[in-house]
C-alpha cells in the first residue's frame, strides 16, 4: 500500500514561496470565500435556532407634574404622584393585572366563606421588606388597624370600618366582616407598610416621618435617592429593581421620575429627549396641541406611543337636591338632562383629544361591565324640556330667562280700628297711604304731628270715603270698609320673582371648564341660566365634605369591580360619604345594598340593572361622559400592554414586562 504524501506543517508554511502571484490571489480568494461561506452558515444557525428575548438592564424616566407629598398607603390615596409611588414601592395581597382584574400579590391563596364575611388568606414564602425583614400577618394588621384608628386621620378609614383583622399565623390571617361585601377583594389591594418601621412613630409625628418620602416598602421597586430643590420642591425621585422581591424581578433596572411645576417644562423635556414616558394633566383635552408641541420628527426609538386606557369612571353633573328648592324639582332635573346634546359635546371633547371618549347614560357603565343599557335613558330635546319647565312654574320672563312668581305678603297691612286720637303705628301708615293718594289729603293733615290721628287726619279720611266709598257715609274712622280699600290702593303685594339660576361648581381643568361652559350655554336655551365656579382640588375637598354647592360637576371611580353603594345609599348623603347629589330611594336603597353583599353574580347583575332605571328616572344628576387616560410612552420602551386600569396611577400594572434592552436565546 502507497503512504500518504499529505503535506507537513512545516510544508504548508513554505507554500507562497513556491506559488507564483496569481495562485498567491486565488489562494487567498479562496480562503477568505470559505471564511465567509462558515460565518455566513454559522449565523444563519444562530439567528433560526434563536429567539429575542427581554433582558435585564435600562433606565425608564418618567415626566410627572406634581411632586409627592406621602409615599405612604395610609395617606397617599389622595394624589396621583403618591399613589403612582405607592404602588412601585409596595405591595398588597391583591394586586391588578393589565387587564385590570383583581389577582394574587402577597397572597399565595385565600378563600371565602359560604356567608361572604370571612376572607381567609395564606401569604407567599420568602416576602421580606426592602431593608431585609421578614414581612407577616402582623404588617398587614398593623397596617389595617392604623387606618381604621381615627387619630391617624387616613382618608381610607371609611373603606375598613367593621372589618376585623385577626392572626392565625406569620404567614396566615383573617378578615371577619359584619356584613358580606362581595367586592372586598378589591380593599385587599391596600398596599401594606412595615410594623417594624411605623410602629415606634408616634400619631403626631406620622404625616411628618422621613419614611414618608423615603420609604422601605415591599414591591417590585425600592426607594434609591431623591433631590430635593432649595425652595424644599422635589425635583426627582429614583427607583432600583427590588433585588428581594418575591415575585419575578421587573426587567427594567431604575425608574426615575422627574417632576415638574407645569405642563410646559414637561413638553419641554419631552423635546429635549431627557423624559421616556408622561401624562398631561389630569382631564387635559389638549392632547393634539400637545402632539404639535412635541417633536415628531425623531428616530423610530425616539418617537412617542400613545396609549389609550380604560377607566371604570364616568363625569357627571349631580344636583344637590338639599341645597336648593329648584333642584329639589324632579320635573327641573329631567329637563336639564334633555336640555343637553351629550353627543355634540362628545364630539367637541373628542375633537381635540387623542383619548376615547364614550356616552354615559347610567350610574353603573353597563358597557364596561357587560350589563344591559337602561332602558329609558336621555337623548336630547329641548322642546320637552321647556315643557318640564313651564310645568314647574318656571317661564320665560324674557331674554330667554325663566322666572317663577313669588307673591309675598307685605310687611305691613291696615288691620285695626282707626279714629281721632289714635296714636298707633297704624296711623303713620295712613297718614303716608293718604298723602300719596292725594296732594289735597296731604294738605288737610299739614299742621298736624306724625303718626296722630288728629282732625287734619280725620278729614283727610272723610274726604277718602266720599271718593272711594261713595256707597256708604263718610264717618271719618278707619273702620273694615276703609280698611280694605286703604289696603287695596297703598299696600302693594311683594312680587320678587324666583330666577331659574343656580350655580355648578368643578374643578379648574381644561376639559371640565369645557364641558362646563357647554352646559351653560346648552341650558340657557331653555332658559336657566347658570354662574360657574371653578376651584382647585385643594379647595374641592373642603366643598365636597360640607356638600356646599348647588351642582357639581366631577368624576366618579367605580372600581374594576363596581359597587356604586357609596355614591347612591341614603346613608351616604353625609361626609364621609359620597352621595354628591343627596339622592334617596327606598328601592336603590334595597338594591343597592343586596348587590354589595350577595355571592351570586347574576343577582348582583340584575340589581344594577334595576338600580340604574330606578336613578336616571329620578334624574338626580346628569351623566356625561368617561374619557380614556391618555399616556405617552418612547418607543424604545417594549412590553407596555396594559388595557383597563382602576385608575391612573394603575398603568405600571404590568410593569414587570416591560423592557429596553434585548438578547438571544436558543429556541
Amino acid at each position: 500500500m502507497r503512504k500518504s504524501k499529505f503535506p507537513s506543517l512545516s510544508q504548508w508554511k513554505q507554500i507562497f514561496k513556491v506559488l507564483r502571484k496569481g495562485e498567491k490571489i486565488t489562494l487567498l480568494g479562496l480562503a477568505v470565500l470559505a471564511v465567509g461561506s462558515l460565518f455566513f452558515l454559522a449565523t444563519n444557525f444562530y439567528i433560526n435556532n434563536t429567539k429575542v428575548v427581554p433582558a435585564f438592564g435600562g433606565t425608564y424616566v418618567e415626566g410627572v407634574v406634581g411632586q409627592p407629598r406621602f409615599i405612604n398607603p395610609i395617606y397617599g390615596e389622595t394624589n396621583d404622584v403618591d399613589r403612582t409611588l405607592i404602588d412601585l414601592i409596595y405591595s398588597g395581597l391583591m394586586t391588578y393585572d393589565k387587564d385590570g382584574k383583581i389577582v394574587n400579590d402577597l397572597a399565595s391563596s385565600y378563600t371565602v366563606s359560604d356567608d361572604g364575611k370571612t376572607y381567609d388568606f395564606q401569604l407567599k414564602d420568602n416576602v421580606f421588606w426592602q431593608d431585609g425583614k421578614p414581612l407577616t400577618s402582623d404588617d398587614i394588621i398593623f397596617t389595617i388597624e392604623t387606618i381604621q384608628n381615627s387619630d391617624y386621620k387616613s382618608p381610607l378609614r371609611a373603606n375598613w370600618l367593621g372589618v376585623e383583622a385577626e392572626k392565625t399565623s406569620d404567614k396566615s390571617l383573617s378578615f371577619v366582616l359584619k356584613t358580606p361585601y362581595n367586592s372586598f377583594l378589591e380593599n385587599c389591594a391596600l398596599k401594606i407598610i412595615p410594623q417594624h418601621i411605623w410602629e415606634n412613630v408616634l400619631v403626631e409625628n406620622f404625616a411628618l416621618s422621613s419614611y414618608n418620602l423615603q420609604p422601605i416598602g415591599s414591591g417590585q421597586y425600592s426607594f434609591s435617592s431623591l433631590q430635593q430643590a432649595d425652595t424644599g420642591f422635589i425635583k426627582s425621585i429614583n427607583l432600583e429593581s427590588n433585588h428581594k422581591y418575591y415575585n419575578k424581578p421587573p426587567y427594567i433596572s431604575n425608574i426615575f421620575f422627574q417632576f415638574f411645576t407645569n405642563k410646559g417644562d414637561l413638553e419641554k423635556a419631552a423635546n429635549a429627549k431627557t423624559i421616556d414616558g408622561f401624562s398631561l394633566a389630569a382631564l387635559d383635552n389638549s392632547e393634539s396641541l400637545a402632539e404639535k408641541e412635541i417633536k415628531q420628527g425623531w428616530s423610530s426609538s425616539e418617537k412617542f406611543s400613545v396609549y389609550s386606557l380604560s377607566l371604570p369612571r364616568y363625569f357627571a353633573v349631580f344636583f344637590n337636591t338639599n341645597k336648593t328648592k329648584i333642584l329639589s324639582d324632579i320635573s327641573i332635573r329631567k329637563a336639564l338632562n334633555y336640555s343637553v346634546d351629550r353627543q355634540e359635546l362628545i364630539k367637541q371633547i373628542s375633537s381635540s383629544t387623542k383619548s376615547k371618549v364614550s356616552l354615559v347614560d347610567s350610574p353603573v357603565l353597563p358597557d364596561f361591565f357587560g350589563l344591559q343599557s337602561p332602558s329609558s335613558p336621555y337623548q336630547f330635546d329641548i322642546e320637552q324640556a321647556k315643557k318640564l319647565l313651564d310645568r314647574s312654574g318656571y317661564k320665560d320672563a324674557g331674554s330667554n330667562q325663566r322666572a317663577k312668581p313669588n307673591i309675598k305678603k307685605p310687611a305691613f297691612q291696615f288691620k285695626v280700628y282707626l279714629s281721632s286720637g289714635s296714636k298707633l303705628k297704624d296711623v303713620t301708615e295712613l297718614q303716608g297711604c293718604l298723602a300719596r293718594l292725594n296732594d289735597n289729603f296731604k294738605n288737610m293733615m299739614k299742621d298736624e304731628t306724625n303718626g296722630t290721628y288728629g282732625k287734619g287726619t280725620e278729614n283727610a279720611v272723610t274726604e277718602f270715603q266720599k271718593k272711594y266709598l261713595q256707597e256708604t257715609a263718610p264717618t271719618g274712622e278707619v273702620g273694615k270698609a276703609t280698611r280694605q280699600k286703604l289696603n287695596e290702593l297703598c299696600i302693594t303685594p311683594q312680587d320678587n320673582a324666583l330666577l331659574l339660576r343656580f350655580t355648578l361648581v368643578t374643578i379648574n381643568q381644561p376639559q371640565l371648564a369645557q364641558t362646563a361652559n357647554f352646559l351653560k350655554d346648552s341650558w340657557q336655551k331653555a332658559g336657566v341660566t347658570i354662574d360657574i365656579k371653578a376651584v382647585e382640588i385643594s379647595e374641592l375637598k373642603s366643598i365636597i365634605k360640607t356638600r356646599d354647592y348647588d351642582a357639581l360637576l366631577y368624576g366618579e371611580v367605580l372600581g374594576l369591580e363596581p359597587d356604586p353603594y357609596p355614591f347612591w345609599h341614603s346613608s351616604q348623603v353625609n361626609d364621609p360619604g359620597l352621595n354628591l347629589s343627596a339622592y334617596q330611594n327606598k328601592s336603590a336603597d334595597q338594591l343597592l345594598k343586596e348587590a354589595r353583599e350577595t355571592l351570586d353574580i347574576t343577582v348582583k347583575q340584575e340589581d344594577y340593572e334595576k338600580l340604574q332605571n330606578i336613578i336616571i328616572d329620578d334624574a338626580p344628576a346628569l351623566f356625561l361622559y368617561n374619557p380614556d387616560y391618555i399616556y405617552w410612552v418612547s418607543q424604545k420602551i417594549n412590553g407596555v400592554n396594559t388595557t383597563k386600569i382602576v385608575d391612573p396611577a394603575k398603568r405600571f400594572s404590568n410593569i414587570s414586562e416591560w423592557f429596553i434592552k434585548t438578547k438571544r436565546v436558543f429556541k
